[in-house]
């Protein structure tokens, strides 16, 4: 399983995740459930973040969430081998506002949402947020690993086109 680890952005002093986030996921990773074929997200912060996320579906874009993952754990976004190469994600810090974003504008709603298309959020009686892409390879599982380090990758400013 490839892993892939997305940074927090916030205004406030960046907290380390320390030694305990880093065992618990190292000893994840060497787990059976690690092998499974999914879109996974751990959270190595200690605070509650809530997750959305986007891809291309068999009829156009989608996008949803709510997830909700507490400190030093992980949980499964999409069950089963993936069938997309790019997969979009978002994530607010529940407790410090902070978040995990990027270019790629997609539609998302206050409360748990499955929303088809990307564009006209606003005309629709959605909101917009900027979601960071990520590139599987065409593996058959992921794993994002949100974090309180800095270092968001430059994406591209449109979704790419699943293959």
């Amino acid at each position: 399983m490839q892993r892939m680890t997305f940074s927090l952005k916030r205004n406030s002093h960046m907290q380390s995740w320390g030694l305990a986030a880093f065992v618990f996921f190292a000893a994840l990773m060497g787990s059976p459930l690690a092998a499974k074929a999914d879109f996974r997200v751990c959270n190595a912060t200690q605070q509650l973040v809530g997750v959305a996320i986007g891809y291309r579906g068999e009829a156009g874009w989608v996008t949803e969430g709510w997830w909700t993952i507490e400190g030093s754990s992980c949980k499964t976004l999409l069950e089963g081998p993936l069938a997309a190469r790019y997969y979009y994600l978002y994530a607010e810090d529940a407790e410090r506002g902070g978040r995990w974003d990027g270019p790629i504008q997609m539609c998302v709603a206050e409360n748990q949402f499955k929303i088809a298309g990307v564009t006209d959020c606003f005309a629709r009686g959605f909101q917009r947020a900027g979601f960071q892409e990520h590139d599987t390879g065409q593996q058959s599982s992921w794993m994002v690993q949100l974090t309180d380090a800095p270092s968001n990758p430059a994406t591209p400013a449109l979704p790419a086109q699943s293959p």
